[in-house]
């Protein structure tokens, strides 16, 4: 379940990504009303994401899974039921990918490249068959800690903690020594669903991702999708 760890298999983590770039990846949905305002957020800032939806609420809420692609941001396989992987056989978790993969393209017609394990939780097994479906295993190297919805400002401090270049300072204050550093990115792991049932409470996500995009940019930094962040490895 470690993000970064490639003991079971290559995925991919963001973490010798290309440097300035950040994926915002959020888990989880669709899900009424948070993904929908997130959608808001992003476009008002500018700034493209990418969603590992869970299958059957792509089949109760197809109508957002659309509002997602129409809005240029990718979509990945998050599994149908959310179950962990780790404790599923071979034949449990390609029945959960397939079905995730239909439920997807009956939404919005094409099939997604990507996959994210649930609790990031995989086996040899696991990332085989996934590849057998024509995925790709995205897991993250930066976490937003917000599984509990805490305040906005706790959960940008936990993914800001890798960013140092962005601990908070006053307006006009990020000087030379923060425009002069070589910054690194990643992979930031978000919520806006929960996986134990529709409409989960994600608010503080959707604040703190509106709070930080600002201040992301302002240091440097590129907010990309993850095919787009995988790309530049090619």
């Amino acid at each position: 379940m470690a993000p970064t760890g490639q003991w079971y298999g290559r995925t991919f983590t963001g973490e010798s990504g290309p440097p300035n770039a950040l994926a915002l990846t959020y888990d989880d949905g669709p899900n009424d009303p948070h993904t929908l305002r997130l959608l808001e957020v992003l476009a008002e800032k500018e700034a493209k994401a990418t969603f590992f939806l869970i299958g059957r609420y792509v089949r109760q809420r197809p109508d957002i899974v659309r509002e997602i692609a129409a809005a240029g941001h990718a979509i990945g396989n998050h599994t149908f039921t959310h179950p962990n992987l780790i404790f599923a056989s071979a034949e449990r978790t390609r029945l959960e990918l397939q079905q995730c993969q239909d439920a997807i393209a009956d939404a919005v017609g094409e099939v997604p490249k990507l996959f994210r394990p649930p609790f990031g939780g995989r086996r040899p097994s696991t990332l085989r068959i996934a590849r057998e479906l024509g995925l790709e295993p995205v897991m993250w190297n930066i976490t937003g800690w917000d599984w509990n919805a805490p305040p906005a400002t706790v959960i940008a401090r936990g993914f800001n903690k890798k960013l140092v270049a962005l601990q908070p300072m006053a307006e006009g204050q990020y000087g030379e020594k923060v425009r002069q550093r070589k910054l690194r990115g990643g992979v930031i792991l978000l919520h806006d669903g929960g996986h134990v049932a529709l409409g989960a409470d994600r608010s503080q996500t959707v604040l703190a991702t509106e709070g930080c995009i600002p201040y992301w940019k302002a240091a440097g930094y590129e907010l990309v999708t993850v095919p787009e962040m995988m790309a530049a490895f090619i």
